[in-house]
This record gives structure tokens, C-alpha cells and sequence, in this order.
């Protein structure tokens, strides 16, 4: 899996490609974390290049959730397709994250 990582606005921007799957969401998760002792609140995550996301995946991008509710602190979600849209709609993840056809758009609401 490849990360890249932005500023844009006042949110932290990762766009992920390829697979977050068990191998890969230990470091995702470490990224994220790293960002999150920076000072940083307000995350984008933009999947239009993920190809999958297992369970472990989800409980990296849950975990990295709970921080952030302690500090007041949002993680937005855009790029959803296929197979990585499927698992977040059977695990009720859209229910718990905002969902944004965009980039643009999530940005605007942060």
C-alpha cells in the first residue's frame, strides 16, 4: 500500500492505493497516529485508489477514531467504490464516518 500525504485547508489529507489489509494497517496506522501526536484533528481519506480494505483496516481507521474524539478531532471519508464501498456499508462504518462523494466537498465541512 502507498500513502500520500497532504495539507489542504485544515485538515490532514491521505490518499491510500492499493490494499489496506493486515500487513499494510500497521503502518497506516502508525502515519496516522504520528500525524495525530503532531497536533492534527481533522483527517481526509480519500479510497479512490484503495483496491480492498480488510477488518483490520476498518479497526485501524476505528482506532485512530477514538483518539481523535478525545480531542474533538474528525476523520472524513471520500473516494469510496466497489469492493471497498461494499465493506464499508456491510460493517455500518458509513453510519459512524462522514461520507463525501469528493474531496471538495468533505474539505468544505471541515
Amino acid at each position: 500500500m502507498k500513502i500520500d500525504v497532504g495539507e489542504e485547508r485544515k485538515a490532514i489529507v491521505m490518499s491510500l492505493k492499493g490494499r489496506l489489509d493486515a500487513a499494510a494497517s500497521s503502518e497506516f496506522e502508525t502515519v496516522l497516529s504520528d500525524w495525530i501526536l503532531k497536533g492534527h484533528n481533522n483527517f481526509l481519506l480519500n479510497f479512490t485508489d484503495l483496491e480492498y480494505i480488510s477488518s483490520a483496516g476498518l479497526r485501524s481507521i476505528l482506532a485512530a477514531s477514538k483518539k481523535l474524539k478525545e480531542r474533538s478531532g474528525k476523520i472524513f471519508l471520500t473516494g469510496l467504490h466497489g469492493p471497498v464501498e461494499e465493506v464499508f456499508k456491510i460493517s455500518g462504518f458509513v453510519s459512524i464516518f462522514r461520507v463525501f462523494a469528493t474531496a471538495e466537498a468533505a474539505l468544505k465541512e471541515i
